[in-house]
């Protein structure tokens, strides 16, 4: 008896449907409508209450989802998934999955009017997740090229790419390809270092990468010394040498012929080391210096450096020619002075402490007694402004006969 009765009233429900005609109604459900996975979707009529409904049916393409008439009935994959609203006709879809996008149609009977319908539109799309940057290489060299590809969770995805805050788009460098999920950048600046971030969206949802920075080096050139003086005093100067380059991420390693250059109690090497600062400089530190500059890709070397280190003079001592313990009035006598010193000193000849001459060389032609006693030569650097006397030693000059030395003088050393 149940069973006849449902029967019926679905034969009324069509009989009236096809005396009357089915008023399609606009506007009955919105146009479209967006839902995520695992979300819900409400699809609200827009009736309002009034005529009570005499029946209201749901169908999903062609195939009914819910009926509400004398006796509901919900399709057996919609239980406990939908909640029908009798006051408007409306219906809530939960626990939405990917086969639920498609086309949904009400049909409305109100007593005493034509059935109303409307249809809309449901996609139904998976979540933007796990928004991922991937990066053909994260150290370059100027000029290079890098690939950026973006993968993503989630269905019907629009990529977008971004340089810090601002969109990147293609240009004559930049190539987005692959449905926009993968970025070219060929000829690389360093102003292309980023960080770039992918953003992912859907109708649904959106979501963004983590940051990727690129480390663009750019190579190493025009490596360049300069000296806060090259001109120097042994113990009493100091010296600053500075290097500087072209290029991104320098380091730096100082070289004195080949040798490198380490730092020490005289030799301090600061800022990044860029910098040689030698306090008290010997002779030894004349170089040739050299910069020598590196980066990750690239290499270089400044021209060689000298410095002038002036020195001395210290180690003065003379020699006499011939060298004889005693020489006979009459004979020639050559005095030779020298030093180290840089420059080469100036010398000066001194007998019993008075001044002589001048010169490396002091000769004694026909020597004579009043030349004998203490020589001594003195050196002077007019650069250092130092001066060293030699150790005075004696000139012994006498008169000799055949077989014997008939007068000497002997050596007066004060």
């Amino acid at each position: 008896m149940l069973l006849q009765k449902n029967m019926g009233s679905v034969i009324h429900f069509i009989v009236l449907g096809l005396i009357s005609g089915v008023t399609d109604g606009a506007g009955v459900l919105p146009d479209g409508l967006n839902a995520a996975v695992g979300g819900k979707v409400m699809f609200t009529t827009t009736l309002t209450p009034g005529t009570p409904f005499r029946s209201v049916n749901w169908k999903f393409g062609t195939e009914d989802v819910f009926t509400w008439n004398f006796n509901n009935f919900t399709a057996p994959e919609y239980e406990g998934r939908i909640t029908f609203f009798i006051s408007t006709g409306s219906l809530e879809l939960r626990n939405l999955a990917l086969t639920d996008r498609g086309e949904y149609t009400v049909t409305i009977l109100r007593a005493g009017e034509p059935p109303q319908s409307g249809s809309t539109r449901l996609d139904v799309y998976a979540p933007v997740s796990n928004v991922m940057v991937t990066s053909s290489s994260t150290e370059l060299v100027e000029l290079s090229s890098v690939s950026l590809s973006c993968s993503s969770s989630g269905s019907s995805l629009s990529f977008l790419w971004l340089n810090s805050s601002s969109e990147v788009t293609g240009s004559d460098r930049v190539q987005i390809t692959d449905g926009n999920s993968t970025l070219t950048i060929t000829n690389v600046m360093r102003y292309d270092q980023g960080p770039f971030r992918c953003r992912v969206s859907n109708p649904v949802s959106e979501g963004t990468s983590a940051p990727v920075t690129l480390s663009i080096y750019s190579p190493v050139s025009n490596v360049r010394v300069t000296s806060s003086s090259t001109e120097l005093v042994e113990f009493n100067s100091s010296v600053r040498l500075s290097c500087s380059s072209s290029g991104s991420f320098p380091s730096f390693l100082w070289l004195n012929s080949s040798s490198e250059v380490t730092g020490s109690d005289r030799v301090q090497i600061t800022d990044g080391g860029s910098t040689l600062t030698i306090v008290n400089v010997t002779r030894y530190d004349q170089g040739p210096f050299r910069c020598h500059v590196f980066n990750l890709f690239s290499e270089g070397n400044s021209a060689p450096l000298n410095l002038t280190i002036y020195y001395g003079p210290e180690n003065t001592i003379w020699t006499i020619s011939p060298p004889k313990e005693h020489h006979q009035e009459g004979s020639d006598i050559s005095l030779s002075c020298s030093a180290d010193s840089g420059p080469p000193a100036q010398f000066k000849w001194f007998l019993n402490g008075d001044l002589l001459s001048d010169g490396p060389e002091l000769k004694l032609m026909n020597v004579q007694q009043n030349q004998r006693g203490n020589y001594s030569c003195q050196a002077f650097n007019d650069n250092t402004l130092r001066y060293e006397t030699s150790q005075p030693s004696v000139v012994s000059v006498g008169k000799f006969e055949i077989g014997r030395l008939v007068e000497i003088v002997e050596d007066s050393v004060h």
